[in-house]
């Protein structure tokens, strides 16, 4: 079931919102028209009524049925996930508005509780399925090609069949799934969102304290870290708490399931082979001397500094005016790129300005950073932004204008089978980023424009892809530790700080309090090992878009087509018209290649 938001949260931005003209907000009256619309409740008792019909009508008979009740059965499951995908998207989206709101707060939590008790008879079906013989399971599907049309699905349920557990115990973890981990993500987003940051004598949210990190103003940077780091500090042992906490919980199930690492379940969501993610890994470890550290060593001499401290990293270059971006410009400049690629591609962008499908202000209690949902295949997807005018903020808009595009194609699919994984859900966002990015340096008028435009591109890439993975070894530092005991804050630090200056190089210092940034990071608590996707999702685009450069003739239509199949398709097979592979350790050398030629660019640049 969808019943949870997926929330991409970037290393930035906010402050108020304000002077950026109109910004949209969110009318979620597609989903429902009220929180207390009589909709909402006829809607539950629809789901606990078709949720026990199901159960009645089909446990312990799956076996037995033949192909075409079999594609009834799946019919009506799409059905229940669809209802209950449209109850959690409008009360998940409400919750993100103002995570401070109780009211909010407690909307949320019942309606989860309720879809949980709900779709509780359903955890059979799964179960079930996966104990059907393989060659029963392809005689069925040969002798029917709209259930054949459900074999990704199968396959995905299929995975999991050697970590299954009994039925008894497989109801357990479902039933008591909102007392567990989503009881510490909630505790962790409602504490988030509640502290409050100095600068300056200015009490500020996490947002604004972020944003101050790209201030032009040095001392102002150094304040805002320092604020952080404190602020991280007399937080840390709550934060611990929750880290210590899921982590155990993790591995207790991972090695009930019989998992054989604590990244292996992510994998198996991802539709992606471990070996494919250790050949990313590896190589952007070995590229990080000729990325992030030779980038940020140029930085250093930009800024006439020695050393970089941590809060120069997102910091604007000398030569950088400052700018602020009005929500017409932003909204124009995504457009018009979208358009130089496709005129269709803008077409599905449109509504979302129009209808009330994107919350761009910054608002005391919203969540932080930016998102697309896709909510569920009959309704829309939304998007949320923190604006601000910042040009980082219009690659954002770029970045979730993508999902939503790519959200909208994929639901011709239907509900079951829309769903993209991690690892190819970043490729839309990014390639729309990127046609952004070339739309805006193909129309810089001096040098100094586009040696800020490139370097912003560079800083993007390598926040997505060489952050990401230290990220990610980060998470499976701590991961393997917990298993070894309970760790303290400054283990934890320990383990953050490791992976720091081996990423971003000998340029940098690291001050004092540094070490409990890893504190805010919401992907460690919200989904674990999400992370490598965005480092997937750029390594791939690039490789998408030298192809796009090469050979531009065909490749918008397979790139819809691509687009369009949602979760229908393995990588492979999405990726092979293009004629790219994945599992070839020198297809993410050719993804890394294009960030290092725009160093190589900026070095030219140099006086």
């Amino acid at each position: 079931m969808k019943n949870h938001i997926k929330m991409p949260v970037f290393d930035a931005d906010a402050t108020t919102g304000k002077g950026f003209g109109d910004l949209p907000e969110w009318d979620l009256s597609d989903l429902y028209p009220a929180p207390d619309a009589p909709e909402i409740a006829r809607d539950f008792t629809a789901l606990e009524e078709t949720c026990a019909a199901f159960a009645a009508d089909y446990e312990g008979k799956l076996a037995g049925l033949d192909a075409a009740g079999m594609l009834e059965c799946v019919l009506r499951y799409e059905r229940i996930d669809l209802l209950a995908g449209r109850l959690m998207s409008y009360a998940g989206l409400r919750y993100y508005q103002n995570t401070t709101d109780a009211g909010r707060a407690k909307f949320m939590a019942d309606a989860q509780d309720r879809v949980t008790v709900a779709t509780t008879p359903l955890v059979f079906f799964t179960l079930e399925l996966n104990r059907i013989d393989d060659a029963a399971l392809a005689a069925l599907f040969a002798a029917n090609a709209d259930l054949a049309r459900y074999k990704p699905v199968f396959d995905r349920m299929r995975a999991m069949r050697p970590h299954q557990l009994s039925d008894e115990l497989e109801k357990f973890l479902h039933d008591q799934s909102t007392v567990g981990a989503a009881a510490w993500n909630r505790l962790f987003d409602e504490t988030m969102a509640g502290l409050e940051f100095t600068v300056d004598g200015e009490a500020m949210a996490l947002e604004s304290t972020l944003n101050l990190l790209t201030d032009p103003d040095r001392a102002r940077r150094e304040a805002a870290a320092r604020e952080l780091a404190a602020v991280f500090g007399r937080n840390l042992r709550l934060f611990a708490r929750v880290h210590n906490t899921l982590a155990k919980e993790k591995e207790i199930e991972d090695r009930w399931r019989k998992m054989p690492s604590p990244q292996h379940a992510r994998h198996l969501a991802n539709h992606v082979e471990p070996e494919v993610v250790q050949a990313l890994r590896d190589a952007v470890v070995n590229a990080y001397p000729k990325l992030s550290h030779r980038y940020y060593a140029l930085k250093a001499r930009w800024m006439g500094l020695d050393k970089l401290e941590v809060w120069d990293r997102n910091a604007p270059l000398p030569v950088e005016p400052p700018r602020t971006i009005g929500w017409d410009e932003a909204r124009a400049t995504v457009m018009e790129a979208y358009k130089g690629f496709s005129p269709d591609l803008a077409h599905l962008a449109e509504p979302f300005f129009d209808r009330g499908w994107i919350d761009a202000g910054v608002k005391p209690g919203k969540a932080p950073g930016a998102f697309a949902h896709p909510t569920v295949t009959d309704v829309h997807p939304y998007i949320m932004l923190n604006y601000l005018g910042k040009p980082r903020d219009v690659m954002t808009l770029a970045h979730e204008m993508g999902h939503g595009v790519h959200q909208r194609l994929a639901a011709g699919q239907g509900e079951l089978l829309s769903s993209t994984p991690l690892t190819l859900a970043e490729t839309a966002s990014v390639f729309g980023e990127m046609l952004t990015f070339r739309r805006l340096l193909a129309q810089a008028k001096t040098n100094a424009e586009r040696k800020t435009l490139l370097a912003g591109k560079v800083e993007d890439m390598i926040n997505t892809v060489v952050r990401q993975i230290a990220f990610y070894d980060f998470e499976c530092k701590l991961h393997e530790a917990r298993r070894g005991g309970e760790l303290t804050p400054d283990d934890i630090n320990a383990l953050w700080m490791s992976v720091q200056a081996e990423s971003l190089g000998p340029v940098f210092n690291f001050m004092d309090g540094y070490e409990t940034f890893w504190a805010y990071i919401p992907h460690f608590v919200h989904s674990p090992f999400y992370v490598y996707a965005y480092a997937f999702g750029d390594g791939l685009v690039n490789a998408l878009y030298a192809v796009y450069e090469e050979s531009p003739e065909g490749f918008e239509e397979k790139y819809f087509d691509m687009l369009r199949a949602g979760g229908s398709k393995h990588h492979k097979d999405l990726l092979a018209p293009f004629g790219l592979d994945a599992s070839d350790p020198k297809f993410w050398d050719k993804g890394l290649s294009m960030i290092a030629r725009f160093i190589d660019e900026l070095e030219a640049m140099e006086d």
